[in-house]
This record gives C-alpha cells, sequence and structure tokens, in this order.
C-alpha cells in the first residue's frame, strides 16, 4: 500500500528514534570527552569567533551594533548553526545507503528511515549550540526575548526541505559514485555564498535577489531574525514555504522509494 512520507516516518517513528540514538551515540563512542563534546565544540567555536572578531577585526553587525563585537559573533555563530545543520545531513546522504549496504539486502527494511535518523542527529547537535548561543546572548544583553521558542516552527520548511535532499542524494549516490566528491565541494561553495560571514544587506543591490534564491542563505537570515534580532516571522511566508517544502518532501521520498527498487542489484 502506497503511502505518504508523513505516513511513513510515523509508522517507522520507532526505528527512527532507535536509529538517531545510535547515530548520537555512536559519534563519541571511545573518546574521553564522550557526550562533553556536544557542548564543548560549539563553546569552542563561539569563543573563535568573539575573539577574532572583537580582538583582530573589531568587526560590527550592523543590525547589532548595540551589541558590538560580541553582535558580530553571534550572528555568525547563529548562521553557522543553521548552515551546519543542512551541511552535515548533505554531506552524509550520497553515501548514506551504500554505507549501511547490509540494510539494503534485509527484506523489507524502511531504508527512508536512514536519512531521518541523519536529519535527527543533526538537529540534536544544532540544539547544544543553539544552547550555548542563547547563553552567550543573555550574558551580553541581559536578557532573551520570548520570540525564540518560535525557532522550531521557523525552521520547519528548512527541515522538510533538508529531508527531501537527503532522500535524493541518498538514492543518486548509489548510482552515482562521483556524487559524494561533488557534494563535498559544493557544500564548501555554499559556505561562502550562504551569507554566513556577512549580512544578505551588505551585497549588491541587484546580487541580493540572487542570493535570495539559496534556500541555505534563507534558512541562515531566518535564524538571524529570529534569535539576534528578536523578529517575529512572517508566518504567511513560512506556510507557503511549509506546504511548498512538504510537496518536495514527498516527491523526494516517492522517487527515493521507487529507486530502492535497484538498490541491491548496485550496492
Amino acid at each position: 500500500m502506497r503511502t505518504t512520507f508523513a505516513g511513513a516516518i510515523f509508522s517507522h517513528r520507532d526505528l527512527i528514534k532507535r536509529l538517531a540514538q545510535r547515530e548520537i551515540l555512536m559519534r563519541y563512542r571511545g573518546s574521553v570527552a564522550g557526550w562533553g563534546w556536544t557542548l564543548i565544540n560549539p563553546l569552542m567555536m563561539l569563543a573563535i569567533y568573539t575573539f577574532v572578531f572583537s580582538t583582530i577585526f573589531k568587526a560590527r553587525w550592523e543590525s547589532s551594533a548595540d551589541l558590538g563585537s560580541a553582535g558580530f559573533a553571534l550572528n555568525i555563530f547563529a548562521g553557522m548553526i543553521a548552515f551546519s545543520t543542512f551541511a552535515e545531513c548533505i554531506n552524509r546522504a550520497p553515501s548514506l545507503i551504500t554505507s549501511n549496504a547490509n540494510y539494503v539486502t534485509k527484506v523489507r527494511f524502511p531504508l527512508e528511515t536512514l536519512g531521518c535518523s541523519v536529519l535527527i542527529n543533526a538537529i540534536f547537535h544544532a540544539t547544544t549550540s543553539l544552547g550555548v548561543l542563547l547563553a552567550f546572548k543573555l550574558i551580553a544583553t541581559g536578557a532573551l526575548s520570548w520570540v525564540v521558542i518560535l525557532l522550531p516552527i521557523a525552521w520547519t520548511p528548512y527541515i522538510l526541505s533538508t529531508l527531501a535532499f537527503v532522500w535524493l542524494l541518498s538514492a543518486a549516490g548509489v548510482y552515482l559514485r562521483d556524487l559524494n566528491q561533488f557534494v563535498v565541494v559544493a557544500t564548501s561553495a555554499l559556505t561562502f555564498l550562504s551569507a554566513i560571514f556577512y549580512p544578505i544587506s551588505a551585497l549588491p543591490e541587484n546580487l541580493i535577489p540572487i542570493f535570495r534564491l539559496n534556500p541555505v542563505a534563507d534558512w541562515v537570515e531566518s535564524t538571524r531574525s529570529l534569535l539576534i534580532m528578536d523578529q517575529i516571522p512572517n508566518f504567511n511566508t513560512l506556510v507557503v514555504k511549509a506546504a511548498l517544502a512538504a510537496i518536495f518532501c514527498e516527491g523526494s521520498y516517492r522517487l527515493f522509494r521507487k529507486a530502492s527498487r535497484g538498490f541491491a542489484d548496485v550496492v
């Protein structure tokens, strides 16, 4: 019986939960600090950003000028959290099926759950980084806006779109083994094309519409406006984005399911 991507996720929710837990546990297994790295990594990155841009460059972010150089570090860190969530999933996607070849040969194993577990793992680490970001902002400003609780809603279209890309790339990666190398290069390029180290408003006016076509740049800007500038997202726009992302996700899921019929012959 054919089902939708949402129905597939719901029906396999327990399996996805177990796979995601395994992903998180395996990440730091054998390391001395263990789970402590989930906190150490974002703390180190924020400390580096703050030192570099406050002490060396003495940079200021126009929309957060009142926060001084700390505002610059916060804006970059917020952008990196959004971008890293996307990049972690996309970089793993092309080899996701081939690196789990034992699941391909198992009868009736729902391979689409592998992409979901990777996404949950990325969101888990993003949540830790967001906690560090909000704590630093509280120290820098003395207050946090209630607007931060809207972040899960604001991220919904981007999470759905990321899952769609994971399904597409993981299916294509089975048949195109060079895709993994291409995605790594493309992700590196996106690091500088997604307005992480600068606001989109700083670009020449003729380039701004082009940059706004980049969904990752939109994710970065949306995260900053909500977390750093305490701006309430436009819910009408969010509904449209979420609807389009859901359609994209459904299409990707169906293509993945269709492509998966030939995985066993290639892996």
